[in-house]
């Protein structure tokens, strides 16, 4: 049978605690005071960082902090225990220490049995007295006075009424449209398209655009638009002619820098000059939209097609660079035009193309009028057309009164063999002044007159 002394003692070795001999009742051993010592140190100052942290937040909601004095005075009484120290944290202190506590003894201070009472923080030892003094050298917001300077701003309320001076100084600024047909709304609220402006870019041009208007909406200047004009000045693009160019073809601003460097470095590959890439590029906006392969493919099909030299091709695409970026149906057609309709010979075919590469993109319709007149009215033949070809680049009109007029005057020859002839390329080039002294042998007035009797 287990006796009670051993009972209790295997108890109180259990909780650490031990038996006094002389009063019959357990008192703590002093690991356990300085435990609850230090315990009610950090209770105490956790509910002081509560009620910093309280008076803090209470800074965010001016409204709501109606009773500060009354929240910090509940805040100092509570002390959440997960915030309390562990005892392995008090175990590093030294029984040395406390040499002047009574360890056989839990009777209260004599201050007590005097009829005074002393707080407990006055029976602390040294050490934990001096943590206690850091701790009160905390600041202190002063939240009577925070409370009073929050009540004296007044709630701000849109019915709130204000005098006539004050209303006049309100600057509206203009509502962003949601929804428009023209950039012209944006432009005000726009960095991009204001700076487009200033360069000269006509944005009443570009809206025209299919997805054009979205597009630069959605850049930003410095990011976007900055390397894509320092580019083209680069390629030799004129200051003066960046407005122009960007008006015509402002999808550049959305490409890829590195593919545009890659598309100007192919054309520098094929011998074409710098000189003569700025001016296909100023001429043929379009021209940088295409990619390496594309314009490769473009490159073969004149060379082969119209059996030139890589030389003469390369003087072709220069003179009418759009030949690189326009549809390739249109040419091949004008080509079984000029050979099948109109009767030219593949060598003719070729020497009209070089002289002329306007001719290629001309209308069908135009090219069968004007070779009907020139060479079964004025007799041309076919040779005299293919050495002046830019005949096929003026207006017929112009043709038939000037044929119409020479030959009222008895002058109209155009066989180089016979005595005052006359060459189609003065026929159409000279102006109306010069034609009509140099070459009709008239004035302008009668020119004028026979004009009037068509």
């Amino acid at each position: 049978m287990v006796s009670p002394e051993s009972g209790r003692g295997g108890h109180a070795r259990g909780l650490g605690r031990a038996r006094d001999p002389r009063e019959g009742q357990p008192f703590f051993s002093q690991q356990d005071t300085v435990l609850r010592w230090k315990m009610a140190l950090w209770a105490r100052q956790v509910s002081r960082w509560c009620c910093l942290l309280q008076t803090a937040r209470a800074a965010e909601f001016p409204r709501r902090l109606r009773s500060c004095s009354s929240t910090v005075q509940a805040c100092r009484g509570f002390a959440p225990l997960p915030l309390l120290p562990s005892r392995n944290d008090i175990l590093p202190w030294r029984f040395q220490a406390y040499g002047h506590v009574s360890v056989g003894s839990c009777s209260p201070p004599d201050s007590a049995k005097d009829g005074s009472f002393s707080s407990p923080e006055s029976n602390l030892p040294s050490p934990v007295k001096q943590e206690q003094a850091k701790a009160e050298t905390l600041p202190d917001l002063n939240t009577k006075i925070l409370c009073e300077d929050w009540d004296d701003i007044p709630p701000s309320s849109a019915l709130e009424e204000i005098s006539e001076e004050a209303a006049v100084q309100i600057i509206a600024e203009p509502l962003l449209p949601l929804q428009s047909s023209t950039l012209r709304d944006y432009v005000d609220h726009s960095e991009t398209l204001a700076k487009l402006v200033h360069l000269g870019v006509d944005l009443s041009q570009v809206e025209k655009r299919q997805k054009a208007g979205q597009l630069l909406l959605t850049l930003d200047f410095e990011k976007d638009v900055r390397k894509i004009l320092l580019f083209l000045k680069d390629v030799g693009v004129e200051d003066n002619q960046l407005g122009p160019f960007l008006t015509k073809n402002p999808y550049i601003l959305a490409e890829d820098l590195e593919a545009l460097e890659t598309r100007v470095a192919y054309l520098k590959s094929k011998k074409f000059g710098k000189a003569e890439i700025a001016q296909m590029v100023s001429r043929a906006p379009y021209l940088l939209l295409f990619s390496v392969e594309r314009l490769d493919n473009r490159l073969g099909f004149f060379k082969n097609e119209l059996g030139l030299s890589v030389k003469k091709t390369k003087d072709l695409v220069i003179r009418l660079p759009r030949l690189l970026t326009g549809k390739l149906e249109p040419v091949k057609e004008n080509l079984q035009v000029c050979q099948i309709e109109l009767g030219f010979q593949r060598n003719e075919i070729q020497q009209i193309v070089f002289k002329t590469p306007k001719i290629l993109t001309a209308s069908k319709k135009r090219l069968k009028q004007t070779f009907d007149y020139l060479h079964n009215i004025m007799g041309i033949p076919h040779h005299m057309l293919t050495r002046f070809p830019q005949v096929f680049n003026s207006k017929l009109l112009r043709i038939k009164e000037r044929h119409m007029f020479l030959t009222f005057l008895g002058r109209a020859q155009y066989d180089p063999a016979q005595p005052s002839y006359i060459s189609l390329d003065q026929l159409v080039s000279l102006p109306d002044e010069v034609f009509c002294t140099e070459i009709a042998k008239a004035s302008i007035q009668d020119f004028e007159k026979f004009l009037k009797t068509l």
